[in-house]
């Protein structure tokens, strides 16, 4: 089991329970997706002591919203940081309004290799999965 730690605004860690999946616990990031990150930190050259995965949404794609993920050397100011197993994830406060109660997993199958959000703050979402509307 994953135990994630959510270092919020204000500076202060809070555990944040793994398995959860209503919209007020956080962030969820499955084994899977925690040692594909892993793998790309390392690749990126990216320490994970330091850097992480960064999460967003951004405006746009056929429902509306797209997600947006990229890697990042260090979290901004504001940012809403979790750990998972060593592995941290950065969203901006504007996007975790969207993605708050997201749980991020890994798929490598013979018809589809990526990143998939399961988010129950989603009304609809489009076929390929990368937008939503709320």
């Amino acid at each position: 089991m994953n135990n994630a730690t959510e270092i919020g605004t204000k500076g202060h860690p809070e555990v944040v329970a793994p398995g959860r999946s209503e919209a007020g616990s956080g962030l969820q990031v499955t084994p899977s997706a925690v040692g594909r990150i892993r793998a790309i930190l390392a690749k990126e050259g990216i320490s994970p002591e330091v850097g992480g995965l960064r999460l967003g949404v951004k405006g746009g794609g056929c429902s509306g919203l797209s997600y947006a993920i990229e890697f990042d050397a260090r979290p901004r100011e504001r940012d809403n940081i979790f750990e998972f197993d060593g592995v941290r994830v950065f969203i901006d406060p504007k996007s975790f309004v969207y993605l708050r109660g997201v749980t991020l997993d890994y798929e490598e199958t013979l018809m589809r290799q990526g990143f998939n959000f399961i988010n129950p703050n989603s009304a609809r979402s489009c076929g390929c999965g990368s937008s939503f509307s709320v």
